[in-house]
């Protein structure tokens, strides 16, 4: 058996992977290696997708902007769907939201409407994509976002988002504070 400490700066960092492990946290392992096989082929976390199971290569991300979306510099593709002349947040701020993410083959993973309550949450502590993408609308505004692989969960969030898995949100802000 080993046993592996491994210090928050080479796991998740100050941004944890919410909200299962927090921020700054030190993650403890116990392994035993149970078989080493011959036929053992690398694994590939670069790409995900309905058809490959995590780990297995899919095609690469699609580069093309959707009609009716723009991208940003980072690759973040976005639409306002509904506009507002609403108070925009920064990364500072703390946002109250409902929203509806999937997978890129239409699962639902989460959603505050299932739940009947927006959530609230600092705009500095979620995944890059809705920190860049959220601050693209005012208070009372909506927006879709498709968010790459890298601005979401790059090593994933099992069981429900494969790693690099491409997110589209539909998020209505609510409130800005």
């Amino acid at each position: 058996m080993i046993e592996l400490e491994i210090p928050s700066d080479l796991g998740y960092g100050e941004r944890g992977q919410s909200p299962a492990i927090p921020g700054n946290a030190t993650l403890h392992f116990i392994l035993e290696l149970i078989k080493v096989g011959e036929d053992v082929k690398p694994v590939d976390h670069k790409h995900e997708g309905p058809d490959h199971p995590f780990g297995e290569a899919s095609p690469p991300e699609d580069d093309k902007v959707p009609e009716g979306f723009t991208a940003t510099a980072s690759g973040l593709k976005y639409r306002v769907t509904k506009e507002s002349q609403g108070r925009k947040p920064n990364a500072a701020n703390t946002v109250k939201v409902h929203y509806r993410g999937k997978l890129t083959n239409g699962t639902v993973f989460d959603e505050s409407y299932k739940r009947g309550a927006p959530t609230e949450f600092p705009l500095s502590g979620v995944i890059p994509g809705w920190t860049e993408g959220l601050q693209l609308v005012g208070e009372g505004g909506t927006i879709e976002l498709i968010i790459p692989g890298r601005l979401g969960y790059p090593n994933g969030q099992p069981p429900q988002i494969p790693p690099n898995a491409t997110l589209h949100f539909t998020v209505e802000l609510l409130e800005v504070k």
